[in-house]
């Protein structure tokens, strides 16, 4: 069906309005992780979306300017971590491996169950950087031959299910240490679960800003590697 004459300033304030409930709603809700605001925020959206038969490209290009500042608002978590430089100098050794096996557990899991399901090879490739953030996984899809559209989706996707689910996981692992919670949120849920660990703690906010940052240059570095030699 013919999508709807909108005007593009009528998708940016129901996107702003949007997530000012979602906000508030979070907090009604005590912040529980199941009340995500992103989460409740899309619930809100896309039967709008729907309704107006509005394709996500017009969508997007009305709300780019919140695109945008995703950017500068990742190079602002750079702060909480300076803050916690010493302690994360103690832990680098651990750190290191963590990531290292973390970030290839991301990318390898995506490979296979992908290939359990018969998917064609862009739609793997656009899986493959799930837990980078959004602005990296495009980019890396679009340079290995995937569609930058599913790898934003699974980006999004990975992230909420990391926000929800990780603090109950984490206690049921009866990992209590505020430095790991955030590190492994961060490396698996990326800026969404760094959004989620800082919920816990300025400190666990802080070491999931690093495993966000680590992984998203690790997984640069080695996804095409990966790639190169992987079965498709």
């Amino acid at each position: 069906m013919k999508a709807l004459l909108v005007h593009p300033a009528f998708w940016l304030t129901m996107t702003l309005l949007a997530y000012m409930l979602a906000t508030r709603f979070h907090a009604f809700c005590q912040h529980n992780a199941l009340s995500h605001p992103l989460l409740v925020c899309m619930a809100l959206l896309i039967p709008l979306l729907l309704l107006t038969h509005t394709p996500y490209a017009d969508y997007m290009n009305s709300v780019r300017g919140i695109h945008l500042l995703l950017a500068p608002a990742t190079v602002a978590l750079a702060v909480p971590l300076y803050t916690n430089l010493a302690h994360v100098r103690s832990m680098l050794r651990p750190l290191l491996i963590a990531l290292v096996i973390g970030g290839l557990t991301g990318i390898i899991s995506a490979l296979l169950l992908g290939k359990l399901f018969g998917l064609p090879t862009h739609v793997l490739v656009s899986f493959s950087p799930k837990s980078v953030t959004t602005p990296i996984a495009m980019a890396l899809a679009e340079k290995l031959g995937g569609d930058a559209s599913i790898a934003a989706a699974a980006v999004v996707i990975t992230g909420i299910l990391g926000a929800m689910t990780a603090e109950y996981l984490l206690r049921a692992l009866r990992v209590r240490d505020e430095a790991v919670q955030g590190f492994s949120m961060g490396l698996a849920a990326h800026g969404i679960g760094t959004s989620r660990a800082f919920h816990i703690s300025h400190k666990a906010g802080a070491f999931a800003s690093l495993g966000m940052s680590l992984n998203g240059i690790f997984t640069s570095l080695c996804l095409p590697l990966l790639l190169a030699v992987w079965p498709m």
